[in-house]
């Protein structure tokens, strides 16, 4: 099980707002530089970070967090939430395998890439 995965920001407040409204979850664990997001300390977070070097942050080539969702609407919702939000569309709602994987794809203020899925 994955405690928490991390990305890199150039604003750190608006990167907390962001991904609290988009997840419905608070600031867990806050330094200043970095701030965990979650419901618990205890679940799974998202890490939003300057990063430690002092340099730009960018984004991982293939590196994605995904976002388990409940059903296909779910999905849809989530999808339509980060847009509204602030992101970008990086792969509209959609069967991408038959019958078991239902995604949409954004991206954040920062490129970050977010899925949002269900199998079956």
């Amino acid at each position: 099980m994955i405690g928490y995965s991390t990305i890199g920001v150039k604003d750190i407040e608006a990167a907390k707002k962001f991904y609290c409204d988009l997840l419905d979850s608070e600031v867990q664990v806050d330094v200043g530089r970095l701030a965990m997001i979650g419901k618990s300390t205890s679940e799974p977070m998202v890490a939003v970070c300057n990063p430690f070097n002092g340099e730009a942050p960018s984004c991982g080539n293939g590196a994605m967090i995904a976002f388990p969702q409940e059903s296909k609407e779910a999905v849809d919702a989530m999808h339509a939430k980060a847009l509204s939000l602030g992101a970008t569309d990086d792969g509209a709602p959609g069967q991408r395998i038959e019958d078991v994987f239902y995604g949409a794809y954004a991206k954040d203020a920062d490129g970050n890439k977010l899925a949002f899925y269900i199998f079956g």
